[in-house]
């Protein structure tokens, strides 16, 4: 039986995933607003997260009219997935390197051989 989390326990849960972000992931959180939404808009499918942004990589970087980098990461289908507390937050924390990954300019091989795919 799974258990009922709320969006609070859930925000507390993917605190405790960043927390868990190695070092050489770790300054780029500074860059990046992390928010939590019910889930991604329909047209997108199914996410755990997504990386809104300009990728580090881009060699001409923020220009006028690009909102700051933020990482969406989508709630129900997690909570839905990954019913133990401990899967979520390694989940989460898997998706959070996967889309801090996006901003430093890894493609989807390159985030998969580090195992956060």
């Amino acid at each position: 039986m799974r258990a009922v989390i709320d969006r609070a326990e859930f925000e507390d849960l993917v605190a405790r995933a960043i927390d868990l972000v190695p070092d050489a992931f770790a300054d780029a959180l500074d860059e990046i607003a992390i928010v939590v939404e019910d889930r991604a808009p329909a047209h997108m499918g199914r996410l755990y997260g997504l990386y809104h942004g300009v990728p580090r990589s881009r060699p001409e970087g923020y220009g006028w009219g690009e909102l700051p980098a933020r990482i969406s990461i989508y709630m129900e289908p997690l909570v839905r997935d990954f019913p133990r507390p401990d899967d979520l937050v390694e989940q989460v924390r898997i998706t959070v390197l996967h889309e801090i990954g996006h901003h430093l300019g890894m493609d989807e091989d390159q985030l998969e051989e580090l195992g956060y795919a």
